[in-house]
C-alpha cells in the first residue's frame, strides 16, 4: 500500500546529497490532514521540486565541466532539478482534479540521469490502492 504524498513530502534523488522539500501547486482543493494532495504534475524544477543539494552526476554539464578541470576527480556542483516528464502514476484511476493523485511510490527521472523518488508522504492516513 502505497500513502498519498501531500504538502510538505520530502523527495531525493539518486545523484543528490541530501533531500528535498516537495511543493503541490497543481491543485488546492482536496486536501488530507489538512494539507493539498499532489498529483503527478507536482513535477516542476524549482517551482515543485527544489534543489537536493550537491550533484554527481557526469549528466549535468556543470559536474562535467568541474570534474574535466579538476583532472577527472568527480566535483559535484550544485543541484537544480531537471524533471524529465512528469511523475509514473502507480495508482493511475485515483484522480485528483482529474490527474493521477501522486503516491509514494511514485518515481521521476531527472534529465541528468538520476532517479527521484518519495521518501516521506507529508502524512500517514490516507492510504491508495
Amino acid at each position: 500500500m502505497s500513502e498519498v504524498v501531500v504538502m510538505g513530502a520530502k523527495c531525493v534523488c539518486t545523484m543528490g546529497q541530501i533531500p528535498a522539500d516537495l511543493k503541490i501547486t497543481s491543485q488546492q482543493t482536496v486536501v488530507s490532514d489538512g494539507k493539498p494532495v499532489g498529483t503527478i504534475s507536482d513535477s516542476g524544477s524549482q517551482v515543485n521540486v527544489g534543489p537536493f543539494g550537491m550533484c554527481t552526476s557526469l549528466a549535468n554539464p556543470q559536474v562535467a565541466a568541474a570534474t574535466a578541470a579538476a583532472l577527472g576527480v568527480l566535483t559535484p556542483q550544485p543541484c537544480v532539478p531537471m524533471p524529465a516528464g512528469t511523475w509514473i502514476p502507480t495508482q493511475p484511476k485515483i484522480l485528483v482534479g482529474g490527474q493521477p493523485v501522486l503516491c509514494s511510490d511514485c518515481k521521476m527521472m531527472c534529465a541528468y540521469a538520476g532517479s527521484i523518488s518519495i521518501v516521506m508522504p507529508g502524512q500517514f492516513k490516507v492510504t491508495a490502492g
